[in-house]
């Protein structure tokens, strides 16, 4: 065994990065902030519908823009300075807290005269906000870390900050909309924001990666494109989590089975919300101190076939502490699937193409939330909410088999720290 101390893994290296804990500062409140408003959008819009397929479409409402932008969002990002998208996005996506906000005031009659839909309207623009940031902040994380040997720390460190933010944000957002009301909750909303913002702004500008090969913005993202479909790694782990969260996202019903199979009112949702991220963080803490290297793939595809299974068996449970359960150990086993996954796309992605690649995994993965919410909505009002969501657990399972089949070199898979990746 070597005696080298640059050889013996440290966990907290990343960290010891300040522009990076100023990364992961904005990003814990940004997801705060996300977290706590889906948490009262879901409940306002029920409440006011008492339809699932509302549920959906506010899914839809989000993932439609950021699908359609993302692409030249991503090639944006590898074309201006990352931190100044970012800044005009959160800005943006400040704004729309704002008007969230406003519609709870009594100066505001616009739920009372249009319902739902100026909640549906501010969810489409910040899901055009949020098909910029997608882009902008994967690659602006790299700039922050100079040496390549920590992007698995730093990825795992902000996978961790995320999952954290999931745990916390959904119980604050319940609780606070149970206990103190719409209002004080979107104004917490609102100024994490606004914190997240200030953190941004104290980040150095980073100057853009050299473009070794310049081309026009149409040849720029059919080359991104190209990258990733012809990179068998890259794409049948981004599409095992396309297909994994479409189905498998049993996140969107949470409200019907907070009200009527379970039986919890909005505080029981926060927790219920919460759960997935328990397991994540507890995860990705594990994985920091004991990063996962032989067997990677196989052991990312054990793991979103355990995340269907925890989906069939929440679909069939009426109890609410099982429940909990099997949402946690859900968020473990997916955990574990992102952080090999963005592992793999760092590594494997030259910086100049960084913007882009991430766009395309955004179409795949970052608004397969949203669209899995919208299909989840409407299996459940075409086959009933519990059905649904067995039936999309075992296709998650069904897609896995499939994958593991197709894609050899990534159940080849190994993971170094010196080198990022290796396959074997």
């Amino acid at each position: 065994m070597s005696s080298n101390p640059a050889s013996r893994h440290d966990p907290y290296a990343v960290l010891r990065i300040p522009e990076f804990r100023l990364y992961i500062s904005a990003r814990l409140c940004i997801t705060l902030a996300m977290q706590i408003q889906a948490v009262i959008v879901g409940w306002q819009i029920y409440d006011i519908t008492k339809d699932p397929l509302s549920l959906g479409l506010m899914g839809l409402a989000e993932a439609i823009p950021s699908i359609v932008v993302s692409l030249y969002a991503g090639y944006l990002a590898d074309m201006v300075e990352r931190k100044k998208i970012i800044m005009v996005v959160v800005t943006a996506l400040l704004c729309c807290s704002l008007a969230l906000l406003t519609f709870t005031l009594h100066i505001s009659h616009a739920l009372a005269h249009f319902g739902a839909l100026p909640i549906y309207g501010v969810i489409f623009v910040s899901g055009i906000a949020r098909g910029f940031m997608g882009p902008a902040v994967f690659s602006f994380m790299p700039q922050l870390v100079a040496n390549k040997q920590l992007y698995a720390n730093a990825i795992t460190w902000s996978s961790t900050t995320w999952q954290a933010a999931s745990l916390v944000g959904p119980a604050i957002g319940g609780l606070i909309y149970g206990f103190f009301g719409v209002t004080a909750a979107y104004a917490t909303d609102a100024t994490l924001v606004l914190l997240s913002l200030l953190a941004f702004a104290f980040i150095g500008g980073k100057q853009l990666p050299e473009n070794i090969n310049p081309q026009s913005m149409t040849e720029s993202l059919r080359s991104g494109i190209k990258f990733v479909f012809g990179n068998q790694v890259i794409l049948s782990a981004i599409s095992l989590d396309l297909f994994a969260v479409l189905f498998g996202g049993a996140v969107a019903l949470l409200p019907i089975f907070a009200s009527e199979i379970l039986k919890t009112g909005p505080q029981g949702l926060g927790f219920l919300r919460a759960a997935p991220a328990v397991g994540s963080v507890l995860m990705a803490v594990l994985m920091a101190h004991y990063p996962i290297s032989v067997n990677a793939g196989k052991k990312m595809l054990w793991c979103v076939a355990g995340f269907g299974g925890c989906i069939i068996l929440f679909g069939l449970s009426a109890n609410f502490w099982f429940s909990l359960l099997l949402l946690a150990l859900s968020g473990a086993f997916d955990s574990i699937s992102v952080i090999i996954r963005s592992t793999l796309i760092h590594t494997l992605t030259p910086e100049y193409m960084k913007g882009r690649v991430s766009s395309v995994n955004n179409i795949f993965v970052g608004s397969s939330n949203e669209i899995g919410a919208f299909e989840s909505g409407f299996a459940a009002r075409l086959m009933g909410t519990v059905t649904s969501v067995v039936f999309g657990g075992i296709m998650t399972i069904l897609v896995v088999g499939i994958t593991a089949l197709k894609a050899d070199k990534l159940r080849r898979l190994h993971l170094t720290p010196e080198l990022g990746t290796a396959q074997v």
